[in-house]
């Protein structure tokens, strides 16, 4: 058995949407496969996402099951259910762990920056020929998990091939012409009626050497302003208890930019290394909007 999975954490709609279209692919290439995961999805995975009705499966691994991650490479994260001698595959598109898979896994290892890995996975369906048998369902996740991890096609980390993905397969899901903002919409109201589990939802620790605050949260709303403005008290205490070295990045698809909030003036320094900010009250804002990933890559590379 194939057991497709991510992170430990949460699972995002990237996640959510690879490990059940490719579960599907495999399935009707005759290789039987699953998709488990013992993370909760965040605010990413909407209640209309959920309402498609594709969920996870529950099964113990086996001494013979093979194990196929997705967007996640950082073995320090995988899902616990995860055996790491058991890997067979790796599709991701996060950096820092491409020389280890490549060594491991060779051509099985499948981490690049493009948009989404839910791209990754169309490709996939594209060389099979079986593209015409994808479900609406599992065309829809990869659709929005394309829209959502390039922000509406607003990233820097936005390819060709994201686009002409998505493309084909919001025709396929027959998506409206609205359902963008739809999303945006729903997993901001998703994020602001509970604060807090969303900030955890999407919370990573970081190390030193990355040169970023040490507590990065994350949110990807429609409107950051008014987020911010609604709730910034209750963010920023419930950020200064994770640690005294934080920051929130909340990615505003409205108007394609990303509103710092990063009350330790050290937080700020890190920040100031990386990018050209003008500070005010904790918050700077800066177009376009940055994913965490792309500062990541930035800190790696960056001499503190």
């Amino acid at each position: 058995m194939k057991i497709i999975t991510s992170g430990a954490s949460y699972l995002d709609i990237d996640a959510y949407a690879c490990c059940i279209a490719y579960a599907e692919l495999l399935n009707l290439q005759g290789i039987p496969a699953r998709a488990v995961s013992s993370a909760k999805p965040n605010a990413s995975v909407s209640k209309t996402v959920l309402d498609w009705g594709r969920a996870f499966q529950t099964h113990e691994p086996s001494l013979t099951d093979e194990f196929i991650l997705v967007d996640v490479s950082d073995y320090h994260h995988f899902d616990p259910l995860v055996v790491l001698d058991q890997v067979v595959e790796v599709i991701d598109h996060h950096p820092g762990y491409e020389n280890y898979w490549a060594k491991k896994l060779g051509s099985a290892a499948d981490i690049r920056p493009i948009g989404a890995a839910a791209t990754q996975v169309f490709q996939r369906w594209q060389t099979s020929d079986l593209l015409a048998k994808i479900s609406e369902q599992s065309a829809a996740l990869l659709a929005t998990a394309i829209l959502d991890n390039t922000l509406n096609f607003t990233s820097q980390m936005t390819t060709a091939a994201d686009i002409d993905a998505y493309a084909e397969l919001a025709f396929r899901a027959k998506l409206a012409t609205d359902w963008p903002e739809k999303y945006f919409l729903e997993c901001q109201a998703s994020i602001e009626s509970d604060l807090a589990n969303a900030l955890a939802a999407d919370l990573k620790r970081l190390k030193p050497e990355n040169n970023l605050p040490q507590v990065f949260a994350q949110m990807t709303v429609w409107d950051a302003d008014a987020l911010l403005k609604k709730h910034r008290p209750a963010i920023s205490q419930w950020m200064a208890e994770q640690g005294d070295d934080w920051m929130l990045n909340v990615i505003s698809i409205r108007d394609g930019k990303s509103c710092f909030l990063a009350e330790p003036v050290s937080s700020q320094r890190k920040l100031n290394h990386l990018l050209t900010l003008d500070w005010h009250a904790g918050m700077a804002d800066h177009a376009p909007s940055i994913l965490r990933k792309e500062l990541l890559k930035l800190g790696q590379h960056t001499n503190l």
